[in-house]
């Protein structure tokens, strides 16, 4: 595995992670065991990966707790986070987060997340929640403070432009992909002026795992006027990939994409499929992909930000 600093925490992290929420709740939502989601997350730590992210409203917080009882605690990053749309108060962050102490079977969370705000909540949030997050991390009970979007309501990533203008934040989630790249001058140009840390999600999602939903965002994105049709196989639109110098297929793309973006330090992989789990983890240890595919991404999808890819 190789390894990154986190921006300004200068925790060492695993340039992938393992992400326990998405479609796959790591195997919960696509009726697996809960032994297997536990061996799909072990296999990950025994792979070198060292970063978890997790969240309450995930319900897999219990299942990664029981992951890592076998491993030293100070060798993991333990990300996990705070659901924010029931309009909080600090009575109930306080609340979730001992719950989630218990659940992980730990005394302290590496990051700690608001988790997916949306723009309309975020002063409210920041003026009277953050606080709370401020004093949990003076007792030492949290590490660093993080903040996640709502990147299906939100691909164009305001709430994170807003939350750039304030410093409280030492770690942001980034919706980031082949398809919609507009985090890279909205929000990833600006997290490397001010040194945070950058987890990736939405790498894969249906789209780029899903030849059916690819042709349905492409579709969309001609008529939204988003896509030139002549710079685009409608048939096979990400075929140009796949070679002998470039990807194995489109998964091992869209993880390769993110890996080398600048700005980029996390990418999460989420899956309860422990060959899926395999293959994504030598996909990111693969290189870049070519400089002419990526200059070509970037020019067919330079204008995209309507889409999640979701």
């Amino acid at each position: 595995m190789e390894y990154t600093t986190l921006g300004r925490t200068g925790l060492k992290v695993s340039v992938m992670g393992v992400g326990c929420g998405g479609p796959s709740r790591i195997g919960q939502a696509t009726g697996r065991s809960e032994e297997d989601s536990v061996s799909v997350i072990k296999h990950a730590l025994n792979s070198s990966i060292n970063f978890i992210d997790t969240a309450e409203v995930y319900r897999t917080e219990r299942l990664v707790g029981r992951a890592i009882e076998d491993f030293e605690r100070d060798t993991l990053v333990i990300s996990t986070k705070k659901s924010t749309w029931e309009n909080i108060k600090p009575k109930d962050v306080l609340k979730s987060f001992e719950r989630s102490l218990k659940n992980l079977g730990t005394d302290y969370i590496d990051i700690y997340h608001l988790h997916g705000v949306i723009l309309r909540d975020y002063d409210y949030l920041y003026s009277e929640i953050v606080p709370t997050l401020l004093e949990l991390r003076d007792q030492d009970k949290i590490r660093y403070i993080g903040i996640t979007e709502r990147f299906n309501p939100d691909p164009n990533h305001s709430m994170l432009e807003r939350a750039l203008q304030d410093d409280v934040w030492d770690v942001m989630m980034v919706g980031f992909n082949i398809l919609n790249q507009s985090a890279r001058n909205r929000v990833l140009a600006k997290t490397i002026e001010k040194n945070i840390g950058v987890l990736i999600m939405f790498a894969v999602r249906l789209a780029l795992s899903r030849p059916k939903r690819l042709k349905e965002c492409i579709d969309e994105l001609i008529e939204k006027k988003q896509l030139n049709p002549n710079e685009i196989d409608r048939s096979d639109p990400l075929r140009f990939l796949i070679h002998e110098e470039g990807a194995v297929n489109l998964v091992d793309a869209a993880y390769r994409f993110c890996r080398y973006e600048p700005g980029t330090h996390v990418i999460l992989s989420g899956t309860g499929n422990l060959d899926h789990m395999k293959a994504n983890i030598e996909s990111i240890l693969r290189p870049s992909l070519p400089e002419n595919d990526l200059i070509k991404l970037k020019n067919i999808f330079r204008n995209v930000d309507l889409i999640s890819g979701q």
